[in-house]
């Protein structure tokens, strides 16, 4: 067993939230002499992990970084930002994660978060320290965390840019449902730390012993060449992803036979692509998953690999659909945001924004109730327009969305993406008759726009018009 160094409890001798650092590194402790994440090419084990929280505490101290203080953590998953964010949960502070993708920390984000200051790690994983004095007075909530000696996340819904909204969450919260056990696997990376999905994946990694493995590039094949160097048997993406695998085919280029898992989430998932997908990797499960920032990702359970139906939620969760929409209430949710009003009404439920249909346990999430196109009063979810549009020939992604029309309100418009040019006119009237019978007529296109670009946002997820980048809705599904 490492020696752990662990310095558990409040100066009083009481016992609760400060413990949970010791029950975290006591489990990394048991998998010591395994891989941890793989870096550069190379592994570093949970003893090495280990190791580099001890120095990092020291580290903290030098700095004179104090309990609750704010800090910005920029950096990817080197085993350095690793070390540094469990040290930093260790000693309570607030963390506000950097993506590396972003090369300036952004000045509203650190007046938002009241950094203290900002640790920033280059490639070959060294770091800076760059002190901040925080200007006013801390936030209630911040204050409110800090009085129950918990460390904390900070994440920008709209990613590190300073824009969006602040989310405030309680880490020790956030990691409660680590403590339950499951199969360990080697799993490649996709989102960042500054989002969601990338801080359950790490820790998902870490409680189980499983072996985390970073890509730096998120392109199919850059992807599916780390698949194939590393084994990586699980891969957590989205659907928009998946979607510009299959057209890459990078998936023949390399043997991804090691794959035993891919989860997807952050938006839904077009039926053609998950049976694409099936008929591609037969041999791998798919589970559909499901979380908020605002909540952080919920248990689901796919009724199985080619259905979009879902069971979401357990213990510490509580979910009700009103009105067609789906409201959740989390022991983990957020304490707020802290640039926004709490979404959050009087008993703690959230309305997630997310339109569903209902059968026995199971969900079918049809996509933003904000994102639904109202046509003479019918109302269409863009996936299942882009789900039948993907079935036809020489189209390789589509995104539905809706325009103005002084007949019906709004009409469904298409933008394409073609695998070999064709002639407009003949394309829109081919897609007509494809639809005939496939689709009610009011959600049949009434325009195709062909577009060679890629139309998704820096976390892979599909912007189904200039006018929607923004939030679509109370909450940043994840």
């Amino acid at each position: 067993m490492p020696t752990l160094n662990v310095k558990c409890g409040f100066p009083d001798g009481s016992e609760g939230l400060q413990t949970m650092p010791h029950w975290l590194l006591e489990r990394l402790g048991e998998f010591a002499g395994q891989p941890a994440l793989v870096w550069n090419e190379t592994e570093h084990s949970y003893q090495e992990l280990l190791d580099a929280v001890n120095a990092w505490r020291d580290r903290l101290a030098d700095w004179k970084i104090q309990q609750g203080e704010c800090v910005v953590l920029h950096g990817g998953y080197s085993p350095g930002v690793c070390g540094a964010l469990l040290a930093l949960i260790l000693n309570r502070n607030v963390i506000v994660p950097v993506s590396p993708a972003v090369s300036e920390v952004d000045a509203k984000l650190l007046d938002i978060a009241q950094a203290s200051g900002v640790i920033a790690f280059a490639g070959d994983d060294s770091c800076t320290w760059r002190p901040l004095d925080a200007t006013g007075g801390a936030h209630p909530l911040l204050r409110q965390l800090r009085e129950t000696g918990a460390p904390g996340l900070l994440l920008f819904t709209s990613g590190s840019t300073g824009e969006g909204k602040a989310v405030l969450l309680d880490v020790q919260r956030l990691l409660e449902k680590f403590g339950k056990r499951r199969p360990p696997f080697r799993t490649l990376v996709f989102m960042e730390l500054d989002h969601i999905g990338g801080f359950n994946t790490l820790f998902h990694v870490l409680c189980d012993g499983g072996t985390l493995v970073p890509s730096r590039e998120r392109t199919p094949r850059a992807v599916a060449r780390a698949i194939e160097r590393h084994r990586v048997q699980l891969l957590p993406t989205t659907p928009t992803f998946l979607n510009m695998l299959l057209v890459s085919e990078a998936y023949r280029e390399h043997d991804l036979s090691s794959l035993e898992l891919i989860t997807y989430g952050t938006e839904p998932m077009p039926q053609s692509t998950l049976e694409a997908l099936n008929q591609v990797f037969p041999k791998v499960r798919f589970k559909q998953t499901y979380g908020l920032s605002e909540l952080g990702i919920l248990p689901t359970a796919s009724k199985d690999s080619q259905s979009l139906w879902l069971r979401v939620g357990g213990d510490g969760y509580e979910t009700r659909i009103v009105g067609g929409t789906l409201w959740i209430r989390a022991r983990s949710a957020m304490l707020g945001y802290l640039n926004a009003p709490s979404p959050f009404d009087a008993e703690g439920w959230l309305n997630t924004g997310d339109a569903v249909e209902v059968q026995g346990d199971y969900l079918h999430i049809l996509g933003r109730a904000s994102e639904a196109i109202n046509v003479g009063g019918e109302k269409v979810y863009p996936a299942e327009v882009e789900s039948i549009l993907l079935k036809m020939e020489n189209i390789l992604d589509a995104t539905a969305y809706g325009k103005r029309s002084p007949v019906t309100g709004n009409v469904v418009v298409a933008t394409v993406r073609l695998r070999h040019p064709e002639d407009p006119l003949l394309l829109e009237q081919r897609m007509r008759a494809f639809c005939e019978g496939r689709l009610q007529p009011y959600k049949i296109p009434v325009l195709l726009v062909i577009d060679d670009g890629e139309r998704h946002t820096a976390r892979f997820k599909k912007m189904r018009s200039d006018s929607r980048m923004s939030d679509l809705g109370p909450c940043d599904r994840t």
